[in-house]
């Protein structure tokens, strides 16, 4: 039986994890931190809470730097990716994590709230993927994750927070397809969807087994996606819901 090794050793490959200052991508950027690889706090506005983690980050024994960025403004994700190579090195491992989240039915919100939303979390994904495959394909190795949402892998209606669930929908399109135009690089890219994750929910009656997602049910398969042993998984998206969305 082959030696199959589902813990990640990341040693030597930097990671870049967007809206990782606070909340699940921070954990999950500390995740990668522990599993060796040197990290990129990306922020927004949030430039504390950002040097913060990046101290945390480094008692992993790793290099760690924050970059500031728009991910809607093309110049400003260059110049992020630009930081990152040159004060760690060129990125292995992207986790685009960005993702506002409006409040209101589809028809109460503003055209502004519809395109803040869309724009960060399609164009965010899109432009920091387009940014970094360049160099994964010349050193044919790279991992790119991307997070969606649990609705929005079937067909559902919802029209709550419609504009998110709609970007998030087309996000796992996006997945596929650059899962797909990267199939001979060495390259693989998947998503993970949660439901609803320990710090953004306060009454979880109804919720599956009673409690909404922690950290670790989404850092683990990311770390699993970042292993060797995940090379040929590519194009896929893995619900965290604790089957909420399995009815028939």
């Amino acid at each position: 039986m082959a030696d199959i090794n589902l813990t990640p050793t990341l040693d030597g490959r930097t990671a870049l994890v967007t809206g990782s200052a606070k909340r699940v991508g921070r954990e999950v950027l500390l995740a990668l931190a522990d599993a060796g690889a040197d990290v990129a706090v990306h922020y927004r506005q949030s430039g504390e809470a950002a040097a913060a983690t990046a101290e945390t980050a480094r008692e992993y024994d790793v290099a760690a730097t924050t970059v500031q960025a728009d991910v809607t403004v093309p110049d400003e994700v260059d110049t992020m990716i630009a930081r990152c190579e040159a004060e760690l090195d060129t990125i292995d491992i992207l986790v685009n994590a960005v993702g506002p989240l409006p409040q209101g039915r589809w028809d109460e919100l503003s055209l502004a709230e519809w395109r803040r939303t869309i724009e960060g979390c399609l164009y965010g994904t899109y432009l920091c993927t387009q940014a970094v495959l360049p160099t994964m394909r010349d050193t044919h190795w790279g991992r790119i994750i991307n997070f969606g949402v649990a609705d929005a892998r079937d067909d559902r209606a919802v029209p709550m927070n419609f504009p998110y669930f709609a970007a998030k929908k087309a996000v796992l399109l996006f997945t596929r397809t650059v899962a797909y135009d990267t199939q001979d690089n060495g390259i693989t890219v998947n998503a993970v969807s949660p439901f609803a994750v320990e710090n953004t929910v306060v009454d979880v009656s109804g919720y599956p087994r009673g409690r909404p997602a922690r950290f670790n049910d989404v850092i683990a398969p990311i770390l699993f996606f970042c292993t060797d042993a995940a090379e040929y998984i590519s194009g896929q998206n893995i619900a965290i819901d604790g089957g909420r969305l399995q009815e028939a």
